[in-house]
Formats: C-alpha cells, structure tokens, sequence
C-alpha cells in the first residue's frame, strides 16, 4: 500500500442509482468478524442500472473507485461501510482511494480477487493428502491476477469468522475479513501490496462469540520472542551442496559409519547466530571425526528453557538466531564440510499458549476432543490428535518441509512413546482401550507409519531416528512389513544398563556384569543408536564424567573406558556437546560447554584436551574400520571373545565387516593392571596391532600400552590389560 500519485483523479459527479442496502443481518456478521464470505458482500458486482462498489475502510473520511483518471466518491454507510452504484455495463478496473485525517493512499481493493487457492489444493487438504501443505496454507507472497500482494491461508474449519490483522492495520482486523473456502475449512484472503517482513496473526472468531489473535500454524518465520506475530517471508537461498545431497544415500545409514555429536545450538557458544555457528561449529565437529551433528529443536518455541521441546511455530526455524535463510546458510555450511544434519522433530505434543495451536479456532482442533487424551500428564501440554486428517497431515507435511526445504539429512523424532501408548504416564480410569482392548495408540502408529513412508519416498537419502524407550515391536522395521518405518532407533536400554554399571564401584561391577552383555541379547532386533544425549546430563544426573566413581583421574579413566566400549560395540553411537572433553559439570541451556577447560592456561586443561584427542581418534579409527559399522545389524557381525569373566571386570568381543576382516576390543573395567591375559583369536590373522589404547598417556592415562605387534599362540594372544581401559587391535 504507497500514498496516492500526486497527479489527483478528477472526481466524478454523484450518480443517481440508489445502493441497495446490506441485509441487516449480514451487516452485523460482517462487521463482527464472523462472516463466512465477505467477498459476497464486498467489492464490486453488476447490479440493476450498473455496478455496485462497497469498501470497508475503518477510520476513513473519503473513500472513492478510481477508475482511469476519474474518481467516483462512494458514499457512507457508518462503521466504515462506503458503497455506491456506477452506472457502468461491467466491471471495471478499478483501484481505491482512501483518505483518512492525517494521509490518503491509492490501493488495490482486496475483494476484487478470485480465490488464490486452486480446488486441487483444497482436495488434497481435505484428503489429507498435501504433502507440501506449506505452499498451500499460510502466507505466500505471490502474484495473482497482475497484482504482487500476499496470500494468507488457514485451516480454522469451526470458527465463525477469520480476520487479518498485522502492521498493515495498526492489528485491528476489522477492515481484512477473510472468506470460507467451503468444506475444507480453509479461510482464505489475497492482500495486495503486502510482502516479506509484513507482521501478521489471524484474528478468530469462533463460534461462542470469542474472538482472539492467534499466529499462524503454518507461519514459516516468527518474531523473536516475547513477540509473538507471524512473519511473511519467502527463501532466496541460493544452495551450494549438490555434491553432498547427490551422494548422501549411497550407502545405507546402517550400513554406514555414523557417529553424531548433539548440540543445542544457543548454548554451543552462547550469543551467536546461525550465520556464526556456521563458521564454526562443522569446523570443530569435522576435526574431531563425527559424521554427523544433531541439533536439538529449532523450530520455533517461546522458552528458551523448554530447550525447544515445546513448539509453537511448527514451520519456522527459531527466531534467537536468525532468519530462516541464516539457517539455511548453516545447514549448508555443514554440507560443505562433509558434516550431515539430523534434527531434533517434535510431534508429540504441543504447549498451550493462547496465541499458538491450544483450541486454534475456539475449540479443540489440533489436540482431541476427549479431554482424557488431550492433554499430556507430564508436561502440561497438549497432544496431537492423530485420528484426524488434517492434523495428521500438518505433520507429515510437516517432516517433509524440513527436509526439503532445509535439506535436513534425518530427523531424530522425539518421545516416541509417549505418542504410541494410550496409557501412557495414566493411571488406571484415566485412559480409554483400543477397538481391541489395547492400550496401544493405533492412530499415533498410523501416523508415524504414513511419515516414514512418505519421507523416505520423497527424499532419498534421509534418516528417521526413534527416541522409543520401549520394547515396541519392528520400530525399525519397514511399513510393508508392519512396522513402524524408522530407519534407527535410539538404545534406551543399552544406555540405562551400562550407566548403571559405570557407576558403581570396580568391586561391586562383578555382581553387574550382565549389565553389559544383556544389550546383545536383543541387539539385532533393531537398527539402533547408542546415545549418551542430552537427557543424561541435567536434572541432577551429573555429567558423563562426574558419573564415574573414584578420584578424579579413575573418572577421567573410566569416562574414556566407557567411549571405547561404546564406539566398539554394534550400533551407532551419539555424544552430547561437552562430553566429548569431559566435561565435570551438568549442561546449562545458559552457559554451555564449559569451553575454558580446555585452555592451555588451565592447570588440569592437559585432562580434558586429552579426551577430547581420544574422541577424535576414536571417530577417525571408526570411520576408516568397516568391522565397527558395516554389519552393525546382523548378528554374524559381532563375536562374544570373553563375555563372562564377571570377576574380572573384563569384556572382550570382535566386530567383523563384510568380507570377515575383524577388529578386537577389550575392556578392563577394573583399577589394576592384568598381565598376561589369555584372550582367544582368529587363527588366520597372524599378528594384531593396538590401534586404539584408552590408558595412552596421551589420552591422560598411565601409559600401559603395547608398542610392538601381539601374535598368536594356540590360537590365542596374552596381552597386558591397562586399568580402566579399552584397547582395539586390529589384524
């Protein structure tokens, strides 16, 4: 919208053609916001003896059609309704001028449009079936009919009547209703002249009589917060990662190395947005080996403190850190530098903010009816009703934005469990059974069968991760087959077991043993990721380290025993930020890492930097050894060498890659030094060499290592265990 051209149309004399009046009725809907089609009622439309303008312009003096080089001033009907009868044979084109007390604009009237939305759109919504729903609903800048405005679109199927209200009417919706595109319940408006950095939110009215601003669910940029307005925004990112998104499916992720650093961008290094993370975040996690970073959420969310956990702009990365072009730049950047990006995508729920999803258009909507199962009983928040089309279609939509507007590598989908269990955190009375008398979600599976089929199909060469703490049954296992579809599932139990076991006290590990071989009773029942994430360094929990018994260097022992023998053993393997240099404190969304540990100037900076070169080693030795990820899901890539030796404290196993080579990793989880231990090998291997020694005392250990080859003897090697250690030999 500009100030009207200098060059003044000529008004033109009053006609004489009587205005037929608004029915009373429609007047007050109109005017109270609760109009299902304004555009009935607005606009210009052939009537007996000519055409027939009406305009509402709130607060305006004048309001007249300009037509040409003529002005028709139309006339006041009271609470901002102008109208008038021209005496013309058809409609005209036509702009508008508005004169308010202190300005006066020439604009184009936005009830002259046809829907911009196409009816194939809208049967796809109704089916639940667009899985680009982004391009659909929401605010697109576009040009229709010659104009270049903005298209707004909404999903609001039980309210009375929607309005637009933004910085181009000072948020008083009043002069923008929107119209009801039928049954698919989408509300729809063509708003000339608007374009990108507009600030926007939907004003409901529902159909008690409430009316409310909410933002907008599909809004692909937000305002930082506190602020709470959607944005209208369009990508001009230009992408410079064809080489890595050509080649990132090559290989099969389970069949492939995968090692993922966890970060929570806002505290990796506090105060730097994603244009700065760029620079530096791919950098420290290509040198230290990691093939991947996972981000916890970053789509948009209120509170800083819910770490991204509690969503209410499901469509917009978030706004602390940049635009969502910064944020492209920083995925990209990762490309570059061989890094792939997993994200952190929650689907479980949802906070219950009054201008965000929560009863959208006054009652529920995104979250069921049935009050037993709409709210969360952990987490004050709302769940997603997944029985309904078009809810479940905002998700699935949803995933797939991500990754194809973003090129996300893999989305790590959070609290799994929580979505597929009907009794979930209920007690007994508070949870209704299945058609089967289950307490299975059937729904819930159904969506995340329809995600996973849908973005595998769509984008080659991305990872689904499931954070499913359970023993749910093919969580992994291909849709056709009846599973759920994910491509990995995080190790829940391999993570509670061996914590546990690290833990105690070297001698009372004896009566725990089984605590680290349980894990390969069940290994292969799915593709799995060992985690050490976020979740097990807050709350009390302590950090890896500070977990670990004894002084602090049988810590500092321990904590890089326990990277070893999780590097080694079947499945993938993720660390959180901090970790990875041992980090003695808990992880505070306000500080992050403790960088300063690792400063030359610190007296115990040797300690940490030491972790930190074991991690690097183990991820460069892991990458370049088939044997510790090429057969991470088939049984006949692992062999139990010692798997009983309870008294001692010792585990010892070989990983094997495709064409038989093996690696051999052994563990002492005991504070002495075992010498001369038998440990049996494969007789065709004639010597094997230590590729990895936990207890090198560049690494901050003792220094119990064995420089010259290990060959074997009857079948077997005698070998030196340092304490608290894990060494890897390899033939």
């Amino acid at each position: 919208m500009a100030l009207r051209d200098p060059k003044r149309p000529e008004a033109a004399g009053p006609t004489a053609v009587t205005v037929p009046p608004l029915d009373p009725v429609d007047r007050g809907r109109l005017l109270a916001g609760a109009h299902h089609d304004p555009h009935a009622l607005l606009g210009a439309r052939p009537v007996p003896g000519g055409v027939l303008f009406r305009v509402l312009r709130p607060f305006a003096r004048e309001v007249s059609v300009v037509t040409g080089r003529t002005a028709h001033p139309l006339v006041s009907e009271g609470d901002g309704l102008f109208a008038a009868v021209l005496p013309l044979k058809k409609v005209p084109a036509y702009r508008l001028r508005v004169v308010y007390d202190d300005a006066e604009y020439e604009v184009e009237d936005p009830y002259r449009f046809l829907p911009s939305l196409g009816e194939f759109d809208l049967h796809l919504i109704r089916e639940g079936r667009h899985e680009q729903l982004w391009k659909a609903l929401g605010a697109e800048p576009m040009t229709h009919q010659g104009v270049t405005g903005t298209r707004f679109t909404v999903w609001a199927p039980d309210a009375q009547g929607v309005r637009l209200a933004g910085d181009f009417d000072f948020w008083d919706g009043t002069q923008y209703p929107m119209r009801s595109l039928g049954a698919s319940g989408v509300w729809e408006l063509f708003l000339p002249g608007i374009g990108e950095g507009t600030r926007y939110k939907f004003e409901i009215h529902s159909r008690y009589g409430q009316r409310f601003l909410k933002a907008d669910p599909m809004a692909r940029r937000s305002e930082v917060p506190p602020d709470t307005a959607s944005i209208v925004t369009a990508s001009h990112y230009e992408w410079g990662d064809a080489e890595w998104m050509a080649h990132r499916g090559d290989v099969p992720v389970h069949e492939a190395p995968f090692s993922v650093y966890e970060v929570h961008l806002p505290s990796w290094r506090p105060g730097l947005g994603y244009r700065e993370l760029a620079e530096e975040l791919p950098a420290y996690v290509k040198d230290l080996g990691f093939t991947h970073v996972e981000l916890m959420p970053v789509a948009q969310h209120p509170f800083s403190g819910s770490w991204g956990y509690q969503v209410t702009g499901f469509y917009a990365p978030m706004a602390r850190l940049g635009s969502p072009d910064d944020f492209r730049y920083f995925v990209d950047s990762c490309h570059r530098a061989g890094i792939g990006v997993i994200m952190d995508w929650v689907p479980a729920h949802f906070p219950k903010d009054d201008w965000a999803l929560g009863r959208f258009d006054g009652d529920p909507l995104y979250e069921p009816g049935d009050p037993q199962r709409a709210e969360h009983p952990d987490w004050g928040t709302y769940e997603f009703d997944y029985g309904r089309t078009e809810v479940r279609n905002f998700l699935v939509a949803n995933a797939v934005y991500w990754l194809e507007e973003f090129h996300i590598d893999g989305l790590r989908v959070d609290a799994v469990a929580s979505m597929l269990y009907l009794d979930y955190s209920r007690d007994s009375g508070q949870w209704t059974p299945n058609v089967f008398g289950g307490n299975e979600d059937l729904d819930a599976k159904a969506f995340l069968q329809e995600m996973n089929a849908t973005v595998y199909r769509r984008v080659p060469g991305i990872v689904t991760i499931a954070e499913e703490s359970t023993a749910w049954d093919g969580v992994t296992r291909p849709t056709d087959q009846g599973g759920l579809g994910f491509g990995l599932k995080w190790n829940m139990g391999w993570m509670h077991d061996s914590l546990q076991y690290m833990a105690k006290e070297p001698v009372h590990r004896k009566y725990h043993h089984n605590e680290m071989t349980f894990s390969m009773v069940y290994a292969y029942s799915e593709n799995y990721v060992l985690p050490i994430s976020h979740d097990e360094v807050v709350h009390g929990k302590r950090s890896l380290v500070s977990k670990m018994p004894g002084d602090w260097w049988q810590r500092r022992a321990n904590h890089r025993a326990y990277l070893g023998f999780m590097w080694a053993h079947p499945g993938k393997q993720l660390l959180f930020m901090g970790q990875e240099f041992a980090q003695g404190a808990e992880w505070s969304e306000q500080h992050g890492p403790e960088w300063w540990l690792l400063d030359p100037g610190y007296c115990a900076a040797g300690d940490h930097r030491g972790v930190r070169d074991l991690v690097r080693d183990l991820n460069t030795v892991y990458g370049r050894t088939p044997a510790l990820w090429q057969r991470d899901t088939t049984p006949d890539g692992f062999r139990w060498v010692i798997g009983d030796a309870a008294e001692d404290n010792v585990f010892a196993f070989l990983r094997f890659d495709a064409e038989g080579r093996p690696l051999l990793a052994v563990s002492n989880f005991s504070p002495v030094v075992r010498h001369d231990y038998r440990l049996a090998v494969p007789d065709e291997v004639p010597a094997w060499f230590e590729v990895i020694n936990t207890d090198a005392a560049r690494y901050g250990g003792s220094d119990v290592v064995h420089p010259d080859p290990l060959k074997p003897q009857d079948g077997a090697i005698r070998m030196t265990l340092p304490p608290l250690a894990t060494v890897w030999l390899a033939p």
